[in-house]
């Protein structure tokens, strides 16, 4: 009864063990997760990774096997401009003269398309990965300035007064001050601005080695792009262990080593309490272990005999034994035995 009270309290302190350490093992909510990166909302516990796909610069012209060192294109087809762009990063080439964007952030946009020889923004970097249901969606916001208002304010005379250029309405009222042409000037904080939307598919394919993305559309203000984006790295898989946490493979071990010590310390206390035995045969099972190791003692003496046997034997020793002094004196010896043994017989 007390060995079953002692391995019931065994079982118990490992699941507590596993519990707290699963626990401590599962990140919070509110633990940021790695850039490009994230987990599945359904909550199926899938992980995407998609940094393999982020085109990256290559170092003194020399391209790495496996990195993609060039940007993204996409054709625009019946919209009659087609794209570059970037995931989770800039774009690979630098741009210059982006229309209604700051010139300190020409270097952060992700993706753009060229139109009569000007550049247009349609979204800046964003590494923010979302997962929305069956949906992998990356987006990117803060592209050139798009809308009615802003055309409506591109088409209005410019008048020039000083160093600076102001935009006039019928009613001859300065609107917005520019320091250059009206069009490349940037625009009020209410003036809308181009985004980019890419909806990621998981892409089994062998022969395809790298993302493509695809033109969807666009919205009737040309404000809001969609793309389509294929990738081998946008199939879900679990998610790898991150250093300083514990693994499944710890866990066990854990658990293991736990019970182990639970099984052979509740054993020598009950076999010491209530079968009063002393020295080894405290251990719990103690025939069992003590059988089992003769046995494995037996099996490896008769292998290493085994092996002697094969061993070739000195030829000194062996001329010896085939002698045949030798074996008259061993024959002379198992008849004076035989004969005693038959003498005490018939005694």
């Amino acid at each position: 009864m007390l060995l079953r009270h002692a391995t019931t309290l065994s079982l118990l302190l490992a699941s507590a063990s596993a519990a707290h350490i699963y626990d401590d093992e599962v990140p919070s909510s509110t633990a940021p997760a790695p850039a490009c990166t994230a987990s599945s909302s359904s909550g199926s516990g899938a992980f995407f990774d998609l940094r393999p796909d982020t085109a990256v610069a290559s170092e003194d012209g020399k391209s790495h096997r496996g990195v993609m060192a060039k940007d993204y294109r996409a054709r625009g087809w019946d919209y009659g401009k087609n794209f570059t762009m970037n995931i989770c990063g800039a774009v690979v080439d630098p741009i210059l003269d982006v229309v209604g964007v700051n010139q300190d952030l020409w270097a952060n946009v992700s993706a753009y398309y060229e139109s009569h020889g000007k550049i247009y923004s349609i979204g800046s970097e964003s590494q923010d990965l979302l997962s929305r249901g069956r949906k992998l969606v990356l987006q990117y916001t803060g592209g050139s300035p798009c809308g009615e208002d802003v055309e409506e304010n591109i088409k209005k005379p410019a008048r020039r007064d000083g160093s600076k250029t102001y935009i006039y309405d019928d009613e001859d009222t300065a609107l917005i001050p520019h320091l250059h042409d009206a069009e490349t000037a940037p625009p009020s904080n209410d003036t809308r601005r181009k985004s980019t939307t890419i909806s990621f598919l998981c892409d089994r394919d062998p022969g395809s080695t790298q993302a493509s993305i695809s033109f969807v559309g666009t919205d009737p203000d040309e404000c809001a792009y969609f793309f389509e984006a294929r990738s081998l790295h946008a199939c879900a898989h679990a998610e790898p262990h991150k250093p300083g946490s514990v693994g499944p493979g710890s866990v066990f071990g854990l658990i293991l080593v736990i019970a182990v010590l639970v099984y052979v310390l509740g054993g020598v206390f009950y076999n010491r309490t209530v079968t009063h035995a002393r020295g080894w045969r405290q251990l719990p099972n103690y025939h069992l272990w003590a059988g089992m190791w003769s046995f494995i003692s037996d099996t490896f003496y008769a292998a290493f005999n085994r092996c002697l046997n094969l061993l070739p034997s000195r030829r000194g020793y062996s001329h010896l034994s085939s002698s045949p002094t030798s074996r008259n004196r061993n024959s002379e010896a198992e008849n004076r035995l035989i004969d005693q043994l038959d003498e005490e017989w018939d005694d």
